[in-house]
């Protein structure tokens, strides 16, 4: 309970104001006023104060250690050495404005006043020095609740940490999509063997179409003419499939070549590629190592 807010007047007498709210009879230190916008920490004892234009601004607080801990923390106290009795006034008071102000408030809030009123008691007993009859120096009745306290207090550090900390990642979540490959690789197709025949048989017809007759029988060799697909595609770029047959030398020339390309195909020193399906087919020699 820290601020109050009062408008116009009008209404009651100061007397009857006062009677309806009891909350004025707080002390100069713990009541502020804020008219028009404008705070005033004091005022006259007679300043007439209508109960309809009467707001009251309480302290937010998680339970009554909290409460207890706002109390100590205000006047700047130590928390190992309490002064029971003004703290017990303090917090019955305010119980008291809670409950006159007709607010909720937890069952938890009257068992610590109880508990409280008790440590009061308890101080207020005479104790014994050593070797005395009494319940002996060494037991304070505050030790339990200043552990509490304080463990109230470390909990409530660490949650406000916490609460400090970035929502996002905690609470929020940001959708997002990363890929993995900024520039993916076009995989081309996988050569048909059917396309591979029906590439040699365009060959072997435009062969047929352009055929000259000669005399003369000329001894082929597949190593050898393995070896001539070979220099002709150890460079950088691709060469059409077409292009490593010469139509000149007939069906079987044209034979020979095709199975030297199959026979380099199958020992990986020639690769068979298409930019899409059923395009034109390249050839490239493999870079030997």
């Amino acid at each position: 309970m820290e601020t109050s807010s009062f408008k116009s007047a009008g209404g009651k007498t100061p007397s009857e104001t006062r009677e309806a709210i009891p909350i004025i009879a707080l002390s100069q230190q713990e009541r502020g006023v804020v008219i028009e916008g404008k705070h005033f920490d004091e005022w006259p004892d007679d300043l007439y104060i209508p109960p309809e234009a009467l707001k009251i601004f309480l302290e937010t607080f998680e339970g009554p250690l909290d409460l207890l801990l706002f109390l100590i923390r205000r006047q700047n106290l130590d928390i190992l050495d309490i002064p029971v009795s003004e703290i017990v006034r303090q917090y019955v008071h305010y119980v008291e404005v809670m409950q006159t102000l007709e607010l909720d408030l937890a069952g938890e809030y009257l068992v610590m006043a109880a508990t409280l009123a008790e440590i009061k008691s308890r101080m207020l007993i005479p104790r014994q020095g050593e070797g005395g009859e009494g319940e002996g120096e060494g037991e304070d009745p505050r030790a339990l609740l200043v552990q509490r306290l304080q463990e109230y207090e470390r909990f409530r550090e660490a949650a406000l940490s916490v609460e400090d900390r970035p929502r996002v990642g905690r609470e929020l979540f940001l959708a997002s999509t990363e890929l993995n490959d900024p520039s993916p690789v076009k995989i081309a197709p996988k050569v048909d063997f059917e396309q591979l025949i029906d590439a040699f048989r365009g060959v072997v017809m435009r062969s047929e179409a352009n055929r000259h007759w000669t005399f003369g029988q000329e001894m082929l060799s597949v190593r050898e003419r393995m070896s001539q697909v070979l220099e002709r595609t150890q460079s950088s770029d691709f060469v059409r499939f077409e292009t490593l047959f010469e139509e000149s030398e007939g069906r079987m020339g044209l034979v020979i070549t095709f199975v030297a390309i199959l026979e380099l195909v199958k020992d990986r020193t020639l690769s068979i590629v298409q930019n899409e399906p059923y395009a034109s087919i390249h050839v490239k020699g493999n870079q030997l190592r």
